[in-house]
């Protein structure tokens, strides 16, 4: 063999290694480790649905787990007639088969809207709402959709006209909240309205506004309580939390896979997730800047830094007038941070269901999970303010198993069935 072709050989054998290393390293998984140290074990406990404390008091409600209340709430749920249209009713973004979001990049309602509709499982657990947490109560996040021209598009006052003029909502309403108003005049009327809104609203007494806007945060109110109903079910995932000891081997818990094991330990330790998206719920319920890119012809929003201060200047918070808190009850508005790391910083959505919330982020800009991983994978650099993300480093093969153990965490949901279709 000549010398020419005994360097063309070596360099064939040589190239074709490299090959197979870069195929091996970058898709073949790695051997598990030892089995979890103890506190791997605390960690992934934590996030069992075991570890869900049982659901603290709405002081600022004080409807919030009256069954009647839910029950009248619910009814207004899937109530097309409480927009302006009488096409839209909450559960048109909130779908119960979805896990309450609606499978859209934006919210449809009236409109398209500015954002994508985050899910609702196990939301009373957060004291903050939307994603940039503007609103700090259920009650007071469930008004804002109403008077939203591109959701409901209805105003206040035609809100409490309708329960004063429905007789099973005005019996309803009575049985939770005492007599309807009796001084509401028949007209479109609300102070964030068009034109001829504010104009009507500004002509009426301040007692008719009062007992509009108590009969409106009511309403908010009963809302609230049923969606303390929505709740995630067990998924394989707690079954293997549950399970899991010291002494445990993959093999004695069947509930996960190897790979989906395997995306387990990322999760908790490379991929970084666990540092938002923790406890039960899978999430901290606070604000982080992510470089997720800005919806398409806007500019990115200030997210969390406007959101508090919004929630600040709220006559619906829980400072509010129609608050059923005492002011030193309401500890999360009063000591909110609202620093400038906040610019940009949206909220740390559940991953509970997540496989059926598609697409992601606040402006459904992500359409699959696999795509979520490589961009926190990535930590592209922020268009406003910075990335609290780093490049994680992950393999693909190690993305794929990131993404088999998310998929673990669906389930059916452990709310009553009566409380997932519209009353009968």
């Amino acid at each position: 063999m000549s010398a020419l072709n005994k360097k063309l050989s070596l360099a064939l054998i040589l190239g074709s290694s490299a090959s197979v290393a870069f195929l091996v390293w970058n898709y073949v998984p790695l051997p598990s480790d030892d089995p979890w140290d103890d506190a791997d074990i605390q960690l992934i406990r934590s996030l069992s649905l075991s570890a869900l404390p049982e659901l603290s008091e709405d002081l600022s409600n004080s409807v919030a787990d009256l069954e009647s209340a839910a029950e009248f709430g619910h009814a207004l749920f899937f109530d097309r007639r409480l927009s302006g249209n009488g096409t839209v009713a909450c559960a048109n973004c909130h779908k119960p088969e979805l896990s309450y979001t609606d499978g859209l990049e934006l919210a449809a309602g009236t409109a398209i809207g500015p954002r994508h509709t985050p899910s609702l499982l196990g939301i009373a657990h957060s004291p903050w709402f939307y994603w940039d947490g503007r609103k700090d109560s259920q009650w007071s996040q469930a008004l804002a959709p109403l008077e939203a021209s591109h959701e409901h598009n209805i105003d206040r006052t035609t809100v409490v006209q309708l329960i004063i003029q429905d007789e099973d909502y005005r019996n309803r309403y009575e049985s939770v909240f005492g007599p309807v108003p009796d001084l509401i005049p028949n007209v479109s009327a609300s102070p964030l309205g068009n034109k001829l809104q504010i104009d009507q609203w500004n002509k009426l007494t301040t007692t008719a506004q009062v007992q509009i806007n108590t009969a409106f945060t009511n309403t908010g109110k009963a809302l609230a309580a049923y969606q303390r109903k929505i709740i995630p079910g067990r998924s394989r995932f707690d079954d293997f939390a549950d399970r899991l000891t010291l002494n445990s081997s993959e093999e004695k818990n069947a509930a996960l896979s190897s790979t989906e094991i395997a995306g387990l330990a990322l999760f908790i330790d490379k991929g970084q997730c666990a540092s938002c998206h923790n406890g039960p719920l899978f999430t901290n319920h606070e604000f982080h800047n992510t470089g997720v890119m800005a919806i398409r012809g806007e500019l990115p929003p200030m997210a969390r830094y406007d959101g508090v201060r919004i929630a600040r200047d709220d006559p619906f918070n829980c400072l509010g007038d129609y608050s059923d808190a005492e002011s030193t009850e309401c500890t999360e508005l009063r000591f909110a941070r609202d620093a400038n790391d906040l610019v940009g910083a949206q909220k740390t959505p559940t991953l509970r269901n997540v496989s059926k919330t598609a697409p992601y982020m606040h402006g459904g800009q992500i359409k699959t999970l696999l795509e979520v991983v490589r961009h926190y994978n990535d930590a592209p650099t922020s268009m406003l303010s910075h990335n609290e993300a780093k490049p994680l480093g992950l393999r693909p093969s190690e993305i794929k198993q990131l993404e088999a153990f998310l998929l673990t965490l669906t389930a059916p949901l452990a709310t009553a069935e009566k409380w997932l279709s519209p009353p009968k």
